[in-house]
């Protein structure tokens, strides 16, 4: 039996791509009149951005002569059209005429922009909607959903990425105010931070807290405890929060903060036990053996309550590469929000296929992509790096930026580079034979630096550099506030 033929009710319920013929023909006409009009749109819209092929092409045409320092009119274009065109019984020369005599003001054109380029932005989301389909039903069996996913969400960014018109030139007044209201908050809040706390004192009163949009950099060498710092930073901002709903529906974290981890060396589960570990006060070996007593076991389970609400979100995925990473951050921001980034540790991520073979080149791709990633979701992101051997071969063993491992883009693109560093560590191993001159010195100086760290503050763009201290109890891997005579209470004689 042969198919029926269309009805009329069928063809007018064919849906058309979302397009505004005309929107593209009162730009261009009001790009002919006045090339002004060009520079209100230039930074967003492309020639890909029009419905009508032809459109595209002129407005690629003016885009050139304009760019050059050329006048574009319809007598300039019309030597670059076609002779043979006929565009609805009208010839190149003629459209061009018809398109300059039928503007409208320029005051308009820039609306006229966004108008094109939002509609290019939802026929874009069709294609890809009908791409993903097609994906799904074609899939070969090897391959995994997953990858599909992530596959989609990097177009589905990448239209959002690119054309973009909401950067651009700030008036300095405005610019001005939000400084004046960034001071604001930091003299209403607690603490007079500018920035999120970090939990460690000292640290907050060098930085003025963890400021958004900045990339720290917090650089060790092994057994130095920069994971157990970034770990301790985290859990105190996850633990301060506190958030409020604006009056658009949104909620504002007006303390601490909503906190993502990626974990690219340790599981989620390992993570969680350190957490635990510190804040419980039991050391972490002796949970993973069980050798603990009930009272412990009963301190670890209240511990364990009681973080059950933080907003700590961790992803342990190893191996990811940047582009993945930039993506599940903005999806956690959307889903949940985010208000603090840690990555750890900068080395195990990947770069994309084009920088494979180059880690100079792969380590420049990541740096840019982190401080772009926090400039874009407003956040502090803290990524942890390694530091060379050389540090071994000096006799003073505190980092230096020249340290800083494979790639100088590192303290390049870095707001913040911080250094783990303690003394105890590298003292322990040289103990000289007991009992001799050397020895007591020695000891003296064990007890000097026991149980205390530096967070050496080796750049920082928009405050001073210095080192602060810091105690670390090693046995909990936990840092906290130096205890310091003018933090404790007075006292009555």
């Amino acid at each position: 039996m042969l198919d029926q033929p269309a009805s009329k009710e069928d063809v007018s319920s064919y849906r058309q791509p979302p397009h505004n013929v005309e929107a593209e023909q009162a730009l261009l006409g009001a790009i002919l009149v006045n090339n002004e009009a060009f520079y209100r749109v230039s930074d967003f819209l492309k020639q890909e951005h029009f419905f009508e092929p032809l459109h595209g092409r002129i407005y690629d045409l003016t885009s050139s002569l304009v760019r050059a320092g050329k006048i574009a009119t319809p007598v300039t274009l019309k030597t670059f059209l076609p002779p043979e065109l006929d565009i609805g019984g009208l010839t190149g020369p003629q459209y061009l005429a018809r398109l300059a005599a039928e503007a409208t003001t320029i005051i308009n054109a820039e609306d006229y922009g966004r108008a094109i380029y939002d509609l290019s932005v939802r026929r874009e989301l069709i294609r890809i909607g009908e791409e993903i389909v097609n994906d799904a039903f074609d899939a070969p069996v090897e391959a995994q959903p997953q990858d599909q996913i992530e596959e989609a969400e990097k177009r589905l960014y990448a239209i959002a990425e690119s054309g973009r018109y909401d950067g651009g030139f700030v008036r300095f007044g405005d610019a001005l105010r939000e400084s004046v209201d960034m001071a604001s908050r930091a003299f209403q809040r607690e603490g007079h931070l500018s920035g999120i706390s970090s939990g460690l004192d000292d640290l907050d009163t060098q930085m003025g807290g963890l400021q958004p949009s900045d990339l720290i950099v917090l650089a060790g060498r092994p057994a130095m405890g920069k994971t157990s710092l970034a770990t301790n930073i985290a859990f105190n901002i996850a633990a301060a929060y506190r958030g409020e709903q604006r009056p658009d529906g949104s909620i504002e974290a007006v303390s601490g903060g909503v906190v993502g981890f990626f974990s690219l060396e340790m599981s989620s589960e390992q993570l969680a036990t350190r957490i635990l570990a510190e804040q419980a006060e039991i050391a972490s070996y002796k949970i993973r053996r069980g050798d603990i007593s009930e009272s412990e076991f009963a301190k670890l389970a209240a511990a364990a309550q009681s973080m059950q609400i933080v907003p700590l979100y961790i992803d342990d995925t190893g191996g990811i590469s940047i582009a993945q990473l930039v993506a599940r951050a903005r999806r956690l921001k959307r889903q949940r929000g985010l208000n603090f980034m840690v990555v750890d540790y900068l080395q195990l991520l990947t770069g994309s296929s084009k920088t494979t073979g180059n880690r100079v080149q792969e380590i420049t791709e990541i740096t840019t992509g982190l401080k772009a990633l926090a400039k874009e979701l407003q956040v502090p992101v803290m990524a942890l790096s390694q530091l060379s051997r050389q540090v071994e071969s000096r006799d003073d063993k505190r980092p230096q930026l020249s340290d800083l491992r494979e790639s100088g883009s590192i303290e390049q693109d870095a707001d913040v580079v911080m250094f783990v560093y303690r003394e105890e560590y590298y003292l322990k191993s040289r103990e000289p034979k007991p009992g001799t001159e050397e020895w007591f010195k020695w000891e003296t100086d064990m007890k000097a630096c026991e149980a205390t760290a530096e967070i050496i503050i080796g750049k920082q763009r928009h405050g001073p550099t210095g080192t602060v201290k810091v105690h670390f109890e090693a046995q909990y891997t936990r840092f906290q506030n130096l205890a310091r005579d003018d933090r404790f209470p007075e006292r009555h004689e």
